[in-house]
């Protein structure tokens, strides 16, 4: 259960102690266990929005966005607003693209990034909680969490170094497209229809958010990737409330 304690320890707040130095491997198969995170962080706000759908929906949403992103310790906010202040201040080149994403500090764009996002997320799931639409809220973690996989699966790393070279090098590629098919076919079959259409924005946009990535880097970085699920994410959520209104 090595690489599942990894990416618990990784992906959530929730304290975990490893028995022993994790190797190279276990932090590459760690990645088959990212939507199983996923899916447990959404059974926790599922179960927020079941047991506490007493409150006034405007406390409710923006309690569960505030666990939603505590669970996370805002780790893939982070990979957002380093992403968003690269793609703005790095004017179109790929080396200072690269240089900015190093900085530790928050430009202003990078703070507006996680604002917007966030706004837009409370604001859906109100709409989603009035429409008592908890499954979503089990669902849409899951997904942001497939797009490590979709990225490790057909992106080259452009550092040279770290974690994710190490992920590229040990990542078993055939298991991970297995876990990425049977989750979408597992969402597919508890939605129906709902749920196709939704996969089928999902892959649209994880190829788009892959085309912007080659395009201006020739590959992905750890924050290109956080800001991968925070945004999936949000479009999840977005659609989901379109759906209800078209």
């Amino acid at each position: 259960m090595m690489p599942f304690l990894i990416a618990l320890q990784f992906l959530t707040t929730i304290p975990v102690r490893l028995p022993t130095i994790p190797s190279a491997q276990q932090n590459a198969w760690s990645i088959l266990f990212y939507p199983v995170i996923g899916t447990m962080i959404g059974g926790i706000l599922y179960a927020m929005a079941f047991y506490l759908s007493d409150l006034p929906l405007v406390l409710l949403s923006s309690l569960i966005l505030v666990v939603w992103i505590w669970l996370t310790g805002g780790l893939h906010l982070d990979g957002l607003a380093d992403s968003a202040d690269a793609w703005v201040g790095g004017f179109g080149d790929r080396e200072r693209t690269l240089a900015i994403m190093k900085d530790p500090a928050c430009g202003p764009i990078g703070v507006i990034s996680i604002v917007v996002l966030c706004m837009l997320k409370w604001s859906s799931l109100y709409v989603l909680l009035q429409q008592q639409q908890y499954w979503f809220l089990i669902f849409v973690p899951m997904l942001g969490r497939l797009s490590p996989l979709f990225l490790f699966l057909t992106t080259p790393y452009v550092r040279n170094n770290g974690l994710g070279t190490q992920m590229m090098q040990y990542l078993p590629k055939k298991l991970c497209l297995l876990v990425f098919i049977v989750s979408l076919l597992f969402f597919i079959w508890i939605g129906q229809t709902l749920a196709g259409l939704l996969i089928l924005i999902f892959l649209l946009a994880l190829c788009y958010l892959r085309h912007k990535m080659c395009q201006r880097l020739g590959g992905m970085t750890g924050d290109t990737i956080g800001a991968s699920v925070e945004l999936i994410e949000m479009l999840m959520l977005l659609n989901a409330v379109l759906m209800f209104y078209t």
